[in-house]
């Protein structure tokens, strides 16, 4: 009996990042000829490209980058601040809060955190948000980077290896 599998469509848009060319005008330098690393470091917007481009998504580019600014400058925000970014920036609090924010926090760029709190007289519960900057969307991208480096170092000493017991 043959099992059903379900076709696929690709990488749903909501688990992925753009990762343009290594070699696309859209990045800076960040290697040299002989593929070492360039010390220039890229910008906030350099880097929000790539969980929302650009050039395919620019209204949720423009809002994740104007919060990350603000985030930026505060390292938390809590709920009221959060509001306060939407209504003066004339966000959409469903594209907020249903695709921008889920995101960031999905790659790692930011951290939710909630705090329960409890009315002493009407015995009701608060979950107040608290957001803040998040380092594993770096420790996730470097944790790929190095390990391919070492795929590509040992594969590299293994050949030189080889080539030297030839000779």
């Amino acid at each position: 009996m043959e099992k059903k599998t379900i076709s696929s469509r690709g990488v749903p848009s909501s688990e992925s990042v753009y990762l343009p060319r290594h070699d696309s005008p859209e990045l800076r330098t960040f290697q040299d000829k002989n593929e070492g690393l360039t010390r220039n470091l890229w910008s906030v917007e350099e880097v929000v490209n790539f969980v929302f481009s650009k050039k395919y998504q620019p209204k949720y580019y423009e809002i994740a980058l104007g919060f990350l600014r603000l985030l930026g400058g505060k390292t938390q925000m809590n709920g009221d601040e959060i509001a306060e970014f939407i209504k003066t920036n004339g966000v959409s609090k469903a594209t907020f809060y249903n695709r921008v924010l889920p995101r960031l926090k999905r790659v790692g760029m930011i951290k939710v955190e909630r705090d329960t709190i409890v009315n002493v007289e009407s015995k009701r519960k608060f979950r107040p948000m608290r957001i803040s900057l998040s380092k594993t969307f770096g420790n996730y991208f470097m944790k790929i980077g190095d390990s391919w480096l070492a795929i590509v170092d040992d594969a590299r000493s293994r050949t030189e290896k080889k080539e030297q017991t030839t000779l």
